[in-house]
């Protein structure tokens, strides 16, 4: 792996955890509460900026190979992955604390 692919996965990691880790739609708009809808539509929209980055990363290396179904599936489940430690702070170990 060659360094834009290292500061693609932290960009990925990053992205992830960004919707369960403050109250605000896109980090922007303030809201009087943030619910799971808000954070799935954050955490779906980072997947789409994750994927686009990484799509015009390998245009600029060479030709872009075509992906089937299973590509974009294992990338969304390992996007999901990437955002279950600020999940967890968020719902789990942050309410326990709070209460």
């Amino acid at each position: 792996m060659n360094a834009p692919m290292y500061v693609l996965l932290l960009l990925a990691v990053a992205l992830a955890n960004l919707p369960f880790l403050n109250n605000r739609l896109l980090g922007v708009f303030a809201l009087k509460r943030k619910h799971f809808g808000h954070q799935l539509f954050e955490l779906a929209l980072a997947y789409v900026l994750v994927g686009l980055l990484a799509y015009v990363l390998e245009s600029r290396a060479g030709a872009v190979h075509s992906q089937g179904t299973t590509f974009y599936v294992v990338t969304l489940l390992m996007f999901v992955v990437f955002a279950f430690p600020a999940f967890v702070w968020r719902y789990f170990w942050q309410n326990k604390h709070h209460q």
